[in-house]
Formats: structure tokens, C-alpha cells, sequence
């Protein structure tokens, strides 16, 4: 029986992809009888909370939560962990966006981070990144040897499929949150210059920070939506177009292609891992580039092929590198 205490805190902030990794991840664990799963939290959410939880909860509290609550070993699904374990530590780290651009992010995460993210993958025991982009990244940017990081690619299944109920309308999906680094600018620019009369641009993402807004004429965004109603937005579009500045790997266009859905992307890595051949690849700095890409993915139709390829990413198969990995750390 593998012991192992999760830290579940980043739920209480985000249902961005970090959530998708984290809630799946989680129920995968809990269907392995081999592995006992301890939710490890603190706090909800909030500025005050958030910072008291990168003060005292990671570099104290969750190590001791994991103790007391007999764990083997310690995951933590962010970069956000304690800087020494007493206990087999595991990190997911899905990007190191803060070290590259840190000015695409706020003052706390930009001082936080650079403080604590090289002290982190100093503690880690292992690091799992969700591409090869990532692994090369970190292993750039951070005093890390290649021996501790596992390249494990992230998921898609259910209800992420092509068969089943459509989202009614003419529109193009776009699944981001709300922050500079996601490149709304350059893609409402890119909306306008594509000459796609009389279809929406129709925008799915949680607020981040920045002050980004998302208007315009045939601009609608939609809040408070589930996993299910996403599905249907997905099956529904004409095109779904995803244009982050940077990611180490970019989620949404997996979960397009696993629903049937031409997709626009930016090309190169990280999405030439799994999107190669399938994705309509724009620069994502150029309007003209991400116009285009959006006039080529329309016009494209359902894409069966994508479907194809997703379907080699599923969560059951990330999951169960998860327990190998968990199983090499144990003494």
C-alpha cells in the first residue's frame, strides 16, 4: 500500500487546467486499491488566505498535515510545496512561465516565486512536468538533474468526446483564463480581422489578474461553466482557438481535438507534442497569423483525426505513471 498525502489546496483557487490535472488525478488515485490517497488543504480563497498559505502552510503546516496523517510520501500537483520534506517530496511543475516572462505575472507570484521555486525543486524528490517542452525549460531555468524530472502528458476522457450534445449557435470557443499572458488583445484583433460574419467569439475562463477584459461587437463571454456544459461548447463550435503567449502544455486544445473540433494553436512546442499535423498553427503575435488560422479552421470541418490522436492521452495512463513514480520514491 502506497501512503500518499496530496496537497489539495490549489482547488480553493483556480478550475483551470491545474484543477482539470489535480480532480483528475485525484479520482484515478482513489480507484487504485493499491494507493491510499490523504486530502491535505488549508484555507479557502482570498488575497489574505493565499498569501497566509505561501507563508505558513507550504513551508510548515502541510508537512506536518502529511505526517499526521501517516503518508509515505508527499505530492504537491503545483509549485507551491514545502522547501524540505521529511518524507519522499514529489512537485508538479506545469510551467516556469514566472521565470520566463515574469512580468505576465503579479508582484506576490513574481517575488514569491523566484524566492521559493529553485528552493522547491531543490527539496523535490522527483518533479513531473506535463511535456518534453517543460522538462527542457525547467531544467534551463532551474539547478535541477534530469534524473529527477518524469515527463507524465497530461489527460482527456469523458465527457470530452465527440458524441453527444451540441451548444446551438454560430461561434468560435476560446477556454482561457482571464490574464495578460493568454493574449486576448491579439486575439479579439484576430477575431475582428477574419471576416467571419456572423459568428460570435464566444469566451470561457475564470478571472485571473491584470485587468483583462474581453468586449466587443460579437464578443460574449460565458461564466460558471462545468465540465459538461464545456463538452457541449466544444461539440458545439466551429472552430475552438487557443493563442497563450506561453504553456507547458495548453489543455484546451487536447480537449478539442478529443471532441471533434478543428483547433487553432500557436506552432512549435508545447502543442507540436500532441497536435502536430492537427492544429491550424498561427504566431500567436501576429493578428494576421491567428485571423488566417481561424478563416483555415472554419472552413475545415469536424476533425475525426484529432479524435484519433487524443485519444492517446488519456488520464487512466497518466494516473498509473503517477503510482510508478510514487512507488520508485519509497524507501
Amino acid at each position: 500500500m502506497v501512503r500518499v498525502g496530496l496537497d489539495t489546496s490549489p482547488l480553493v483557487l483556480t478550475k483551470a487546467g491545474t484543477a482539470r490535472y489535480l480532480t483528475s488525478l485525484i479520482e484515478g488515485l482513489e480507484r487504485e486499491p493499491s494507493v491510499e490517497v490523504s486530502r491535505l488543504s488549508w484555507g479557502a480563497d482570498g488575497r489574505g488566505t493565499k498569501v497566509a498559505r505561501d507563508m505558513f502552510w507550504y513551508p510548515r503546516g502541510l508537512g506536518r498535515a502529511a505526517k499526521q496523517a501517516g503518508a509515505d510520501l508527499l505530492h504537491c500537483p503545483t509549485m507551491r510545496a514545502p522547501l524540505r520534506s521529511r518524507i519522499p517530496l514529489a512537485v508538479t511543475i506545469h510551467d516556469v512561465a514566472v521565470l520566463r516572462h515574469p512580468e505576465a505575472f503579479n508582484t506576490w507570484t513574481r517575488r514569491y516565486s523566484a524566492t521559493t521555486l529553485p528552493k522547491v525543486a531543490k527539496a523535490a524528490d522527483a518533479i513531473v512536468v506535463g511535456s518534453r517542452f517543460s522538462r527542457d525549460e525547467l531544467l534551463d531555468t532551474l539547478p535541477v538533474p534530469e534524473s529527477n524530472v518524469r515527463v507524465i502528458p497530461y489527460g482527456v476522457g469523458p465527457p470530452f468526446v465527440p458524441d453527444g450534445p451540441a451548444t446551438e449557435g454560430d461561434y468560435v470557443l476560446t477556454v482561457s483564463t482571464l490574464e495578460p499572458r493568454k493574449n486576448f488583445d491579439r486575439l479579439l484583433e484576430g477575431f475582428r480581422r477574419s471576416g467571419l460574419e456572423g459568428l460570435e467569439l464566444r469566451v470561457v475562463g475564470g478571472e485571473g489578474w491584470g485587468s483583462v477584459e474581453v468586449d466587443g461587437d460579437r464578443v460574449r463571454r460565458l461564466t460558471d461553466v462545468d465540465d459538461d456544459e464545456l463538452a457541449r461548447l466544444y461539440r458545439g463550435a466551429a472552430a475552438v482557438v487557443y493563442v497563450s503567449l506561453y504553456e507547458g502544455f495548453g489543455l484546451p486544445v487536447l480537449e478539442a481535438m478529443a471532441c471533434g473540433t478543428p483547433v487553432v494553436a500557436p506552432a512549435g512546442p508545447p502543442y507540436d507534442e500532441f497536435a502536430r499535423g492537427i492544429a491550424f498553427e498561427v504566431d500567436p503575435r501576429d493578428p494576421d497569423s491567428i485571423a488566417h488560422g481561424l478563416q483555415r479552421a472554419v472552413a475545415s470541418g469536424s476533425q475525426p483525426v484529432g479524435v484519433q490522436r487524443a485519444a492517446d492521452f488519456t488520464w487512466e495512463r497518466a494516473v498509473q505513471a503517477h503510482v510508478e513514480l510514487y512507488r520508485e520514491l519509497l524507501p
